[in-house]
């Protein structure tokens, strides 16, 4: 297993640089992000040229990878005294820690992901435990009663709410349960932000505002994960090892969950490897919508910006997370089924 880890380690190396030289480019060819300076006439061609070399912006597309990579320094003017040039400033390097500044906030981009990365991982995560939970309840639910009506009732809501688009339980879920519910004088939920404007920054408070969010995010997911935990039950609940397990007389529970559930859980284990790494790129259209603080919004604004340090290291942080989390979906299966092994 080691071994394995090592070589997969060494191989994703090679695919990450390849990734980064991508969106590098991309983002830096999208355009010019300081265009939304051309109409203001209180910024001088002068500052307009400082300001794109402190940027590193003036400099051919390969050598700003190159500086971007392993930083450097840039002048303003020589001095007419001794020739020295008078440094204008530094740049580290990705390699050195330094991920340069964000064009939108001027300020350092790790400070910036700092602020907005913790807020998509408290909305994500709960997200995608209220997901696993109702999808393996629900799933297991229809399984064992196939073709009953309330497995019948549960697969027309789940095709039903599977084919919603986001945006629009988000704008029905906001209608109902803080519009409606308002004027007909029932308690409201609140639909922007973490908190309010001019209230407390409280645990309770964060609580309250989640709850539409996890609501939008949830609703289509928990459709998605109850057909397919329940497609992944019904391929095995009636296998020769299931049905010997119940002519022991084993608890059905017991037969559910150690026999059944534990081999219809591979599948689920790669759908989890795959939609788990996204968490980190934020929910887009959710956090849009309720004006969550999160990395979807921020990556939405960056791009409005062309924010390209900003949008690099979001894109990067998913790749990274994608890597890592097959590495562990691989693991996973080799606890699962103990007839994998790697070499």
């Amino acid at each position: 297993m080691g071994r394995y880890l090592i070589r997969r380690i060494l191989q994703s190396i090679p695919l990450l640089i390849l990734i980064t030289v991508l969106v590098f480019v991309l983002l830096k060819t999208a355009g010019d992000p300081l265009a939304y300076l051309a109409g203001d006439p209180k910024v001088s061609a002068e500052d307009k040229a400082r300001l794109r070399r402190s940027l590193g912006l003036d400099d051919s597309l390969p050598l700003q990878f190159v500086h971007w990579v392993i930083g450097d320094t840039w002048y303003e003017r020589d001095l007419d005294l001794d020739g020295e040039p008078e440094t204008f400033g530094k740049r580290l390097g990705i390699v050195r820690g330094d991920f340069g500044n964000s064009i939108r906030y001027n300020r350092p981009v790790t400070d910036v992901i700092g602020e907005f990365l913790p807020n998509t991982l408290l909305l994500g995560m709960t997200s995608f435990v209220v997901t696993l939970v109702f999808g393996l309840l629900v799933g297991i639910y229809a399984a064992l009663r196939q073709y009953t009506w309330m497995d019948n009732v549960i697969t027309t809501i789940s095709f039903i709410t599977f084919s919603f688009p986001i945006f629009l339980i988000a704008l029905l879920s906001v209608l109902l349960f803080s519009i409606l519910f308002k004027q007909w004088g029932l308690p409201f939920l609140p639909v922007q932000g973490m908190y309010e404007v001019r209230g407390e920054k409280t645990l309770i408070e964060v609580a309250r505002h989640m709850i539409l969010p996890v609501f939008s995010i949830t609703a289509i997911n928990v459709a998605g994960y109850s057909r397919f935990i329940r497609a992944s039950m019904l391929e095995v609940i009636n296998s020769d090892y299931v049905r010997t397990a119940k002519a022991k007389g084993l608890s059905s529970r017991r037969i559910v969950y150690l026999h059944a559930f534990k081999n219809a859980s591979l599948p689920l284990i790669t759908l989890i490897g795959l939609n788990f790494p996204f968490i980190l790129s934020g929910a887009v259209v959710t956090e849009t919508i309720f004006a969550w603080p999160g990395m979807g919004r921020l990556f939405i604004d960056s791009l409005n910006f062309l924010d390209s340090p900003v949008l690099i290291i979001s894109v990067m942080l998913t790749a990274i997370a994608v890597v890592v989390c097959q590495l562990l979906t691989d693991v996973a299966y080799a606890w699962v089924d103990p007839r994998i092994r790697y070499s």
